[in-house]
């Protein structure tokens, strides 16, 4: 798809792009005015706490979002992004490129504490938790080292000892997530002569069995009881929407169906009966895009603002 991100200063990520989102032109200036945070407030009523990464001041940086207002969580020089809350809620993982690649971290829930998780040459990205909370999934891009390519890796918080989480599939992978239940890993991949898909990796047996193929299917999140995943697709009319489906692939649902618009990285509530995700259903045709937070219920199907900032917000995680 035509629509792109770019990671500041890195390479377009064929993975990540895989199904398209926010396509960045030029960072904004950090040297803009602030935005006052003690004037935003939710466009919509909703219960807890919902992570996001946001531009709206210069810098990617990480965001919580309440019914009661909107605090800022990091403020660095570099970029803070993909932030996942631990199934506890006690701690936030993300990546950050202090040292020029992307590495994994690990806050409270306030942004203080910060400890570092990882430290390679590779971009290690879109960090996911498992549900003992003891360690991290995440998609390692190592396609700046000869002959690397982007896999799914899991990283234990106590050795730091990080391994491929799913051996066998030797084509791009990653974009995962770990069931509630099974503890059994969701990702999107590309088999060798197919295009993108979603599969699911059984620990089991370590058998990998392909759930949703075509139409760039892709970033799927297990619901919290582990039955349903939500994920983006294309399939229906060349442009990205939310989906819905049973944990073993049955029952695809389309959820979003907006003319022109582009739904993108979706979350769910943590009662599993709503999903958080980014559109730029605003701005469909600007250059650099005006992604903004919307809910939509599955009983419902009607999507509503949640959010809308100056910036980019993205990468929702709610709990």
């Amino acid at each position: 798809m035509w629509i792109r991100r770019l990671i500041l200063g890195v390479a377009v990520i064929s993975l990540l792009a895989c199904c398209g989102g926010p396509r960045d032109s030029a960072p904004a200036s950090p040297s803009q005015a602030a935005t006052d945070l003690a004037t935003v407030r939710p466009e919509t009523g909703f219960s807890g706490r919902i992570l996001f990464q946001s531009d709206l001041d210069g810098d990617n940086e990480i965001y919580v979002l309440t019914a009661g207002g909107l605090t800022k969580l990091t403020d660095n020089a570099w970029d803070d992004r993909y932030p996942r809350w631990s199934p506890d809620g006690k701690r936030i993982a993300f990546s950050a490129n202090p040292r020029g690649s992307f590495d994994l971290f690990v806050m409270g829930p306030d942004g203080k504490n910060l400890e570092a998780v990882t430290d390679t040459p590779e971009d290690e990205l879109d960090v996911a938790w498992a549900p003992d909370g003891n360690s991290l999934v995440f998609t390692r891009d190592a396609r700046r080292i000869p002959g690397g390519d982007e896999a799914t890796w899991t990283v234990d918080l106590a050795s730091r000892r990080a391994v491929e989480a799913v051996p066998g599939f030797h084509r791009s992978n990653g974009l995962a997530d770990i069931s509630p239940v099974t503890r059994g890993i969701v990702f999107t991949g590309k088999r060798r002569l197919g295009g993108w898909g979603i599969f699911y990796f059984d620990p089991r047996d370590e058998s990998v069995r392909e759930l949703a193929k075509g139409g760039g299917a892709c970033r799927p999140r297990f619901s919290p009881d582990g039955r349903k995943i939500v994920y983006v697709s294309s399939a229906a009319d060349g442009k990205g929407d939310i989906w819905v489906m049973n944990a073993d692939g049955s029952a695809q649902e389309r959820v979003t169906a907006r003319d022109d618009t582009y739904d993108y990285f979706p979350s769910w509530s943590p009662d599993g009966t709503q999903i958080v995700f980014c559109s730029n259903a605003r701005d469909k045709y600007a250059d650099r895009g005006d992604w903004g937070l919307y809910l939509v219920s599955l009983a419902g199907r009607e999507a509503v603002r949640l959010l809308d900032t100056p910036g980019r917000d993205v990468f929702p995680d709610w709990r």
